[in-house]
């Protein structure tokens, strides 16, 4: 009897290291399948785990996503096979494609955030019952199997995991791209294999992003782009042995790795770049840089696995410390707050930092960049972060919604465990609030990052760069940046507006 198969591609748009491919790949009949789910796209309401509307997907990443799916499809072409595309309710496009191939199993990539395992229970309960649902956990460095205990008795402070995790735990070896069966002989006749959608057919609000010469990194979606990355970085430029001493950088294409967007759309897996630093540590050298990139991953793997023990609480006002001493401000505009004369309203706040006008040079840099690219260092998401929630006191999930709306490398669960810790509700319960003058400072010194997205300061000494506000009349004549008009004058005060936290 013929076996069929449907592949549902997730986030696992690669055919190295993937073990649900392999598994597909033992049937007599392989259909691949991606689905463009249009809740992932414009504003509205997801599920219960979404408090409040946003846009969730940005640009910046539906550009990435659809390349990273027409790269799987051209390197199935040349495989003889193809990648059907789909617009529509996962549950309601593999039912019915299940129904026309006469599918005998769906394998699919398991995934631990709420939102995700409700589509995937979705597709379960929607199919036949004789079409079974196999889903395989593939998105970490560790497998949830290997684990010392079960995700449920995982240590919740990172240092304690790792260590661990490090010292009773193995990463499985990848696997290699199995040979792919054929398509069933009715797909391309009977059955369409679909075109790629564009960005204004999944949101009337997108649009291909535009090309900024003040980005240093072209962020191309694909497995092929992903692999070309690690060549570059790794052994081409080779920039690992210094990854520890460069990754706060924050000007440049190679002060880190910026794996991030591949690995969180599946198009590298992390075992394939733990390989590549052995072999990389065996042929070159081996020191703390090359420690420090794994340290980095076993962080990823740390906050997956902590959306798989806490599920939807991860994502709640009081986060995993149930905090409900914090009174956050609420920005949404049907909100109607009451502040005295002359002061932002949470709303006005919000928007202001979100454009990167909030007069606090190196939050504002930080978020011109973001807006521009999708892309932010590190250094420069605990700032802005930080700034919103700790200096604005205004609720971090919407500062975390505005991160998933923008980010090219968007992953719930580093993304919103980064949010939570920042806002003192997550993993660390203590309040992490950053001096961001002395940050300012200590990370561009001179000023250069402020300058190359804020143009309107160049020219300035790195001390007024930082603080213009600092400058008298007669200096901002001089230099010819008038606060108020050039630029903005500070929203806040950076020191009264921690006073709070003290």
């Amino acid at each position: 009897m013929t076996d069929t198969a449907l592949w549902w591609v997730r986030n696992d748009c690669r055919l190295h290291d993937n073990p649900v491919l392999r598994a597909a790949a033992t049937a007599d009949r392989l259909v691949p399948v991606y689905c463009f789910d249009p809740r992932l796209y414009g504003s509205q309401q997801y599920s219960e785990h979404d408090p409040f509307q946003y846009q969730k997907t940005g640009p910046h990443r539906a550009q990435f996503q659809r390349e990273s799916v027409a790269d799987v499809r051209a390197t199935l072409r040349e495989q003889n096979t193809n990648v059907l595309v789909r617009t529509g309710s996962p549950a309601e496009v593999l039912d019915e494609l299940a129904a026309s191939v006469d599918a005998d199993r769906i394998l699919t990539q398991r995934l631990p955030d709420p939102e995700a395992l409700e589509t995937e229970d979705a597709v379960r309960e929607r199919v036949e019952p004789d079409t079974t649902v196999e889903s395989r956990w593939i998105h970490t460095l560790y497998h949830i199997d290997d684990l010392p205990t079960p995700p449920a008795d995982i240590d919740d402070t990172y240092t304690p995991f790792r260590k661990h995790v490090e010292a009773n735990s193995a990463v499985r070896p990848t696997v290699e791209p199995p040979a792919l069966p054929p398509l069933p002989a009715d797909v391309g006749d009977d059955i369409a294999v679909g075109e790629l959608p564009s960005l204004t057919d999944l949101d009337l609000s997108l649009s291909t992003p535009s090309a900024d010469e003040r980005a240093f990194l072209e962020f191309s979606g694909g497995e092929t782009a992903a692999k070309q990355r690690v060549q570059e970085y790794i052994w081409e430029e080779d920039k690992l042995r210094a990854y520890k001493k460069t990754r706060n950088g924050l000007l440049g294409a190679d002060y880190s790795s910026k794996l991030s967007a591949w690995l969180a759309a599946g198009c590298l897996s992390p075992r394939y770049i733990f390989e590549e630093v052995e072999r990389y540590e065996t042929e070159r050298v081996a020191n703390d840089s090359t420690y420090w990139l794994i340290f980095e991953l076993i962080w990823r793997d740390f906050f997956q696995f902590q959306v798989a023990k806490y599920g939807g609480q991860f994502f709640a006002r009081g986060g995993l410390q149930e905090r409900d001493d914090i009174d956050w401000r609420d920005p949404s505009p049907e909100h109607n707050e009451t502040v005295p004369s002359g002061a932002l309203t949470a709303e006005q706040a919000f928007e202001r930092w979100k454009r990167g006008e909030t007069g606090i040079p190196f939050v504002d840099a930080n978020m011109r960049e973001l807006n521009t690219t999708g892309y932010l260092s590190n250094r420069g998401r605990q700032n802005v972060a930080s700034f919103l929630v700790n200096n604005l006191r205004i609720d971090w999930r919407d500062g975390a919604a505005y991160f998933e709306t923008q980010l090219v490398d968007y992953d719930p669960c580093s993304n919103y465990g980064n949010w939570a810790y920042i806002a003192g509700v997550g993993n660390d319960s203590r309040d992490r609030f950053f001096d961001i003058d002395w940050q300012a400072n200590r990370y561009d010194a001179e000023a250069e990052y402020v300058t190359h997205w804020l143009p309107e300061l160049n020219g300035l000494p790195p001390e007024h760069a930082h603080a213009p506000w600092t400058m008298t009349p007669d200096e901002q004549a001089d230099y010819g940046v008038e606060l108020g008009v050039d630029y903005p004058k500070p929203m806040v005060s950076l020191a009264a507006s921690t006073d709070h936290l003290e």
